[in-house]
């Protein structure tokens, strides 16, 4: 699952820092999430140790009577534009001081490579089926890492268009196994009713409305 809405009036790039909650949009959607979740096999609920993850993950715990785990292997992937701000003819991309880390975008060169996003986020999930096993188990994670590892079970290159990720805030991308082995893989949008329209996959940048790609 990814975490729901961040409270980010000013569109920072937050990466991995710390002291960004959900809002109240966000914490809405957790909920209707958890309510989604209710009637599922949960036995093990994980996040990344950052805030909106934890907090996103704390009521779908709740709902099954579970103890949070953190899996610092779920956090959100390293990037050098982590607390600049990007928009629409302004921020980071137009100072040529930055340009150099544009220079590759199939490491990518602005940030931790999309194969060891890879194995930290396989990591993630075998460790997560091995403790549920038989039964189903939540990981809250970040855009980028998600849709990352899902290009990989999918056998789809791992360089691609941000503005195409199919991982919709609240979104869940689900692995189904079969053994050890991953054999299926689907997407739902449980909150997407309460997903603003220019934060939903392929929406065009929005003046004055903040998009950190990758959240």
């Amino acid at each position: 699952m990814r975490h729901g809405e961040v409270d980010n009036p000013d569109g920072v790039l937050y990466g991995r820092l710390d002291g960004y909650h959900l809002s109240e949009l966000g914490r809405q959607m957790a909920e209707r999430v958890a309510e989604h979740l209710a009637p599922r096999d949960i036995t093990h609920v994980v996040a990344s140790p950052l805030e909106r993850a934890q907090e996103t993950a704390t009521p779908i715990a709740k709902a099954h009577g579970l103890d949070l785990a953190t899996d610092a292997r779920l956090l959100e992937a390293e990037n050098v534009f982590q607390g600049k701000t990007f928009g629409v003819g302004d921020g980071a991309l137009r100072r040529p001081e930055n340009w150099k880390h544009l220079v590759n975008p199939f490491k990518p060169s602005w940030g931790e490579p999309y194969v060891d996003q890879v194995v930290r986020m396989t990591g993630a999930l075998n460790a997560a089926k091995d403790a549920a096993r038989g039964h189903e188990a939540v990981l809250v994670s970040h855009q980028l890492p998600i849709w990352i590892v899902r290009s990989y079970v999918e056998r789809r290159r791992l360089w691609h268009d941000p503005r195409k990720r199919q991982c919709t805030l609240a979104s869940l991308t689900t692995f189904t196994y079969q053994g050890d082995r991953i054999v299926s893989v689907g997407y739902s949008e449980p909150a997407i009713d309460l997903v603003p329209a220019h934060l939903r996959a392929g929406a065009r940048p929005v003046a004055g409305k903040g998009k950190a790609f990758g959240a």
